[in-house]
């Protein structure tokens, strides 16, 4: 059916669900709350197989940022090998998953959208929004409005969509990791470009990649058990910042320390949270995608490909159904047990990396035991998560 729909939030998840609907022959129109695109976003993610076999669908390719990561090793802080791990089997022409800046990620996917004709209007924060009459209005922070067929929620961890939906909807929950990183040059890791290193240090987890260009990327997740307020993250100066991270590496095998210190900049903090299960994902013509609807810890790389993936089956789910409620219904049904499986996966993978000094050292053994068995039966846990494919050209069942 033809229909005009209103996305709130031009992230990824709502540039995506633009470009994946005008595939589908619907027209959309993007509302970001910020006044100026996201261009100087410095942190870095990565795509894996079955988020870049999403993009193909789309007519989105990649290639042109960020570099190949096809695996991830791991060591513990003391420079012991775990073990390895694949980050899924590559695609039918070799593709393998790409690790990306994610404000490069965010101009090509813009880019993608303003040649298609999408428009994006910025400043545009939602504060309400009623559906009726086969419609749904949006009221935006700076007194304009917006009428459509449809609203999608797209507006991230703090949606505000999700709150107009189910008042009674779950908020975020603060996870007791603290995130930052950077970017390094002149510091030799010894490990092979595009590996990702992944080091469950003494007192915090630490990861680093190095591009083929030599440039090395890192991140780290200190473990902070009070969540600490805005005020107390921004009282934090960049060199008392740096000087803790230093201090939490310094016994720790590896090149932590050398690329905090030759970094020229290193990000400010700022929490992770995720979102217990969330019982409502639409109500009337309002839908809720991405991380608005399931936040997906960082520890597994899925969150922009379980976003990526929802714009896919909502595009198809709007486009061959009779009805909005049907689409939506139908897109719940395709879209809910996994997604709720990888969060599951995610926290319980997210959860080995703020383990004290007592319960790393079991986790170092479990860790070891389990990935030396995967790799000598040739066994991949997370096969199911990367092998997940979307045919666009199959029709969409919802039994209307």
């Amino acid at each position: 059916m033809t229909y005009t729909s209103l996305i709130v939030g031009g992230g990824i998840a709502g540039t995506l669900s633009a470009i994946a609907l005008r595939k589908a022959g619907i027209g959309s129109v993007i509302y970001e709350a910020y006044d100026r695109d996201a261009d100087n976003v410095g942190a870095f993610l990565t795509l894996a197989v079955n988020a870049l076999d999403a993009l193909r669908t789309l007519g989105v390719d990649v290639r042109e940022i960020g570099f190949e990561t096809p695996k991830m090793a791991l060591t513990s802080g003391s420079g012991k090998k775990l073990g390895e791990l694949q980050y899924g089997a590559p695609l039918q022409d070799g593709t393998v998953s790409r690790t990306v800046k994610r404000a490069d990620l965010y101009r090509l996917l813009r880019e993608h959208a303003v040649r298609r004709g999408v428009r994006i209007e910025y400043g545009k924060r939602l504060v309400e929004a009623e559906s009726g009459g086969g419609a749904v209005l949006a009221r935006f922070a700076d007194g304009s409005t917006a009428e459509g067929d449809l609203l999608i929620g797209a507006d991230g961890l703090w949606s505000r969509t999700r709150e107009i939906i189910d008042p009674h909807a779950p908020g975020v929950r603060y996870s007791g990791l603290l995130n930052t990183g950077g970017y390094a040059r002149g510091v030799c890791t010894g490990a092979e470009p595009g590996v990702m290193c992944a080091v469950f240090g003494r007192h915090a987890f630490f990861l680093h990649l190095t591009h083929p260009d030599g440039e090395v990327w890192w991140a780290a997740n200190p473990a902070r058990k009070a969540e600490p307020t805005p005020a107390e993250l921004s009282a934090i100066s960049p060199q008392e910042w740096r000087a803790h991270l230093l201090d939490l590496f310094r016994h720790d095998h590896g090149p932590a320390t050398d690329l905090i210190a030759a970094s020229g900049k290193i990000f400010a903090a700022w929490k992770t949270y995720d979102v217990p299960a969330v019982p409502r994902w639409h109500r009337d013509r309002m839908i809720i995608i991405g991380d608005a609807a399931h936040a997906t810890a960082p520890s597994i790389g899925q969150g922009a490909g379980m976003a990526i993936e929802d714009t896919v089956v909502l595009a198809k789910c709007l486009r061959d159904s009779p009805g909005v409620t049907a689409a939506f219904t139908a897109y719940e049904r395709l879209r809910r047990e996994r997604v709720e499986r990888v969060v599951a996966q995610g926290n319980s993978t997210g959860a080995w990396k703020g383990l004290g000094p007592v319960a790393r050292i079991p986790r170092d053994l479990i860790m070891a035991a389990a990935l030396k068995r995967m790799a000598r039966r040739g066994e991949d846990p997370s096969r199911w998560i990367y092998d997940y494919r979307i045919d666009w050209d199959q029709s969409v069942h919802t039994g209307s």
